[in-house]
């Protein structure tokens, strides 16, 4: 479970956030959506204990997030892959699992590239890859730690639509099976939608939560959702908030 509790970040003159309240439930997966610079980055550091509160309160499990982190109950997918350039794709996937002391899972890490499709790159460095598969290599790597809580930043914003759209199912897959807590970061309503149990709008400068729009959507979800009426009517909703006509 997250709970944020009046969260203010400010530096130096700049308030980043203020006043955030959010709750996120034990295996729930929840989309945070809102303009460049309201300070969704922002949230999202604050709860994985990269930012440190102005004002308010954040916890993971029970647990101030710093601690969280230490029993590897954290796991980050960023906007860039910090990839370990010397490493393989696989050698990459396990890394942290190997660094929390979790037991090694190759065929785990296997398994997961080949379903980002990079089956036939395990054994390539970071510098053979593209930029949308070293973020694939990225993602898996998150998903084989084994963390409670998953934090994922725009983790697709450097993949194709297609890719796209396969790796958001993919984690909704995984989440599916294994019940992770789920904070998405994204720029996209449609992904905010499909992906998200509910959905965080974010607005303003700085940042405060307008809305949060429950995603009542069928499970599993798989792009005929895409098309259906009720998705639509979300991503209206959605975009409604975000433009100023839901507070």
């Amino acid at each position: 479970m997250i709970a944020v509790e009046d969260l203010t970040v400010a530096y130096e003159d700049v308030v980043a956030v203020e006043g955030i309240d959010l709750s996120v439930d034990a295996g729930r997966f929840v989309t945070v959506i809102g303009p460049s610079g309201c300070g969704k980055t922002t949230l999202l550091r604050a709860v994985g204990g990269l930012e440190t509160p102005t004002r308010g309160r954040v916890r993971v499990d029970g647990d101030p997030p710093e601690r969280a982190q230490q029993r590897a109950n954290v796991g980050f997918v960023f906007q860039r892959h910090t990839l370990l350039p010397w490493k393989t794709a696989l050698e990459n996937v396990t890394f942290l699992r190997r660094l929390a002391g979790k037991p090694p899972d190759p065929d785990g890490a296997r398994d997961l590239l080949e379903r980002a499709g990079l089956a036939g790159f395990a054994d390539a460095r970071p510098a053979a890859l593209s930029g949308g598969m070293r973020q694939r290599v990225a993602i898996a790597r998150a998903l084989h730690l084994g963390a409670d809580v998953l934090l994922m930043d725009e983790p697709f914003g450097e993949l194709d639509e297609l890719t796209r759209e396969t790796m958001g199912l993919e984690v909704r897959r995984v989440w599916r099976g294994e019940r992770k807590t789920v904070l998405f970061v994204t720029h996209s309503v449609p992904e905010a939608v499909l992906l998200g149990d509910r959905c965080v709008v974010v607005r303003g400068s700085p940042g405060r939560i307008v809305d949060s729009i429950d995603v009542d959507l069928p499970r599993p979800r798989d792009r005929d959702v895409l098309e259906s009426d009720p998705f639509q009517e979300r991503v209206a909703a959605v975009r409604a908030a975000l433009s100023g006509g839901a507070t």
